[in-house]
């Protein structure tokens, strides 16, 4: 957890966002598909270089699953084996039985290049965590910090009485707001000028819904926006701050759209793993940001080298 993220010398730093990878058990069917989905992360990997990898969640399936952890260790194996600086956070189904969050943040710690912290334990979750990336150290860009990555974990279920997929608590929303006005002061920004953030976590929020019915994503929507029932705000307050400028997420496999609404870039991942659901070609989003700018690139990476924009 010493590695440092900086901008390189021409001032951009890139992301590739894996999700959806869905290790699941043991049997030879799945360690075919497994096989396939190590493959593909090791190319996009060694085709992209990036300077960050994040994976978010449902790294694995853990129900019905005889080893979990197993899994989980398959799993990760080619990102930790890259040597790169990586990140994550969990998804709906990385421990929804016979192993925990907390075990799993474990298995990923063990390695040096490893980013991802457990996050406050008085707010809801594992995995609640920000990420500074320096400057480049160019006479116009200062070694200070230049922008700011938020994790967020969303969860699992809702509450039978609602039922649905879970969603981000507002003691996590408030942790955010504490966490970006204490790096918008260490940086000296004015009020109308935070660090620019990226925010990932796996659940849409419902917005991302809202972003398509209302016209303004480009991209593939082929399922429902399985978000969850409760909208806990955490879309308004990155509004109101002001800093975020594009959230990732997963969980629908057959979306993988951006939209923009009131500012911010709401944006699926692809889906990454062969073990699961999904009519899209399995690839990778991208994600490459320009120093001192208040923006940046995305595109998709597919299967067959081509890529989507």
């Amino acid at each position: 957890m010493s590695v440092d993220l900086k901008f390189n010398e021409d001032g951009t730093f890139k992301i590739v966002q894996f999700t959806d990878m869905h290790f699941g058990d043991d049997k030879e069917e799945d360690r075919v598909k497994d096989g396939k989905t190590i493959a593909l992360v090791e190319r996009i990997i060694a085709a992209e270089k990036p300077d960050l990898i994040v994976l978010t969640g449902d790294m694995i399936w853990s129900h019905g699953v005889p080893d979990p952890k197993a899994s989980f260790r398959r799993a990760i194996a080619p990102v930790a084996a890259s040597g790169l600086p990586w990140a994550a956070v969990f998804g709906n189904h990385d421990a929804e039985a016979g192993v925990t969050r907390e075990e799993l943040l474990d298995i990923q710690q063990r390695y040096e290049t490893c980013l991802s912290v457990a996050g406050p334990a008085d707010i809801h979750g594992t995995g609640n965590y920000v990420l500074t990336v320096r400057g480049s150290g160019s006479a116009e860009n200062p070694e200070g910090d230049a922008a700011a990555l938020y994790f967020f974990d969303s969860g699992i279920t809702a509450p039978e009485p609602i039922g649905g997929y879970a969603w981000i608590h507002p003691d996590q929303v408030n942790w955010y707001t504490r966490q970006a006005r204490k790096l918008a002061e260490r940086a000296g920004a004015g009020a109308g000028s935070p660090l620019p953030a990226l925010a990932f976590f796996h659940i849409p929020v419902p917005e991302y819904d809202e972003v398509w019915n209302a016209g303004l994503a480009t991209g593939t929507k082929e399922e429902k926006v399985e978000c969850p029932k409760i909208n806990t705000g955490l879309f308004g307050a990155m509004v109101h701050m002001g800093d975020v400028m594009g959230t990732f997420v997963g969980h629908d496999h057959d979306n993988d759209y951006c939209g923009t609404l009131h500012g911010i870039r709401l944006c699926y991942g692809r889906v990454t793993g062969y073990n699961c659901y999904g009519k899209l070609q399995r690839g990778a989003r991208i994600i490459r940001l320009t120093e001192g700018k208040r923006d940046f690139e995305t595109w998709i990476v597919e299967e067959d080298g081509g890529s989507v924009r």
